[in-house]
């Protein structure tokens, strides 16, 4: 009888302890627009997720949820998420900026960071990356490379970002071809193969040799090297299988540090909202490598623009520069304030056709 309450009571024991120890973890969660296996934007993120883990070991436990559309679908999935105990849960997509604002109010204990948006909580940070700049590198290149003077944008949604992203390329290749022409199709997705295909083609078809993307497929890329004789550049992560043709470097977003601080902040109990835009600087934005179907000239013109950019003596937005409509934005050598980039609705002088509304 001893022995048995013995038993019963070690094996209680233990049981209080392992649910205390699971108790223990901080739980982490991730909402993503696109499957872990997309190949550019959720691939980074989830890679993030992945250096938590690792980073952290038993001391944490991550969730995440992949191909959530954006709106009532997200914020569903968002209150599940903390609904099962989450302490920080991440949402990646800018239209999931509404949802987690909606459901942070609901859950004032658990903390959210939002990627791409600007509304904050006391218990909601955003965070993003300045995107813009490895488009200047690219904007470069591809002014540089292209024989029919014809580039490519496949852009997702007319957000700031995205146009920040347009306008950049778009001054560079400007900047060192003055011949050159931009077409853009707005796909409106985040992460579509066959509508990304389909964009790609059409504007190939349009005398395009260079393609550009802001989706997160490598179905452009596909698209590219079916061709032949087209240039392409990664998007959100190095798509480098596509190396050295068609795809000649790329923007590679690198969210493991700072999901790893944040996660940290959380368990020392010193989170605060936050707003954070960071890039190629503190390494938040990379520059893939640059592959040998670039001239060397060309590459080492980029990777000098690279540095200046994280040295801060270079600012992709710098003028003299004109809006679209002939006004004028930037005097020569005045540099674009963040508030400005921020909420930028405008193309700049040279682009031809409208932004959706």
């Amino acid at each position: 009888m001893k022995l048995t309450n013995l038993l019963t009571g070690a094996a209680l024991a233990l049981g209080l302890a392992t649910s205390a120890g699971a108790q223990d973890k901080t739980k982490v969660g991730f909402i993503y627009v696109g499957p872990i296996g997309d190949g550019g934007w959720t691939y980074e993120h989830d890679k993030g997720r992945l250096a938590v883990e690792q980073h952290f070991g038993d001391a944490v436990e991550t969730v995440y949820q992949e191909s959530v559309p954006e709106g009532a679908d997200a914020e569903r999935a968002i209150t599940q998420m903390a609904l099962q105990g989450a302490d920080l849960i991440f949402t990646t997509s800018f239209g999931y900026m509404e949802p987690t604002l909606s459901v942070a109010g609901k859950f004032p204990d658990v903390k959210f960071e939002h990627a791409t948006g600007y509304k904050t909580a006391p218990n909601m940070s955003v965070y993003s990356a300045r995107f813009y700049e490895g488009r200047a590198v690219q904007g470069h290149i591809a002014g540089k490379m292209t024989k029919s003077n014809v580039i490519g944008y496949i852009a997702s949604f007319p957000i700031p970002e995205v146009i920040r992203g347009i306008n950049s390329a778009y001054i560079h290749a400007k900047r060192v071809n003055p011949d050159v022409e931009f077409k853009i199709i707005w796909a409106y997705t985040w992460f579509d193969p066959a509508k990304e295909a389909d964009a790609a083609t059409a504007l190939i078809e349009q005398g395009a040799d260079v393609i550009l993307q802001h989706t997160d497929s490598t179905a452009p890329q596909a698209a590219a090297e079916k061709a032949g004789g087209v240039i392409t550049f990664g998007q959100a992560s190095d798509m480098g299988e596509y190396a050295p043709l068609p795809r000649v470097s790329s923007i590679i977003d690198n969210w493991a540090p700072y999901y790893i601080a944040r996660t940290q902040a959380v368990m020392d109990g010193t989170w605060e909202s936050v707003n954070t835009w960071d890039g190629i600087a503190p390494g938040m934005v990379e520059i893939g490598e640059i592959s040998d179907a670039v001239p060397a000239d060309v590459k080492s013109e980029a990777l000098a623009m690279k540095d200046a950019i994280a040295s801060g003596d270079y600012h992709p937005f710098t003028g003299p520069l004109k809006k679209q409509d002939g006004s004028d934005w930037l005097a020569d050598g005045e540099a674009a304030d963040d508030a400005t980039l921020a909420g930028m609705n405008f193309y700049v002088e040279g682009l031809e056709g409208d932004i959706p509304q």
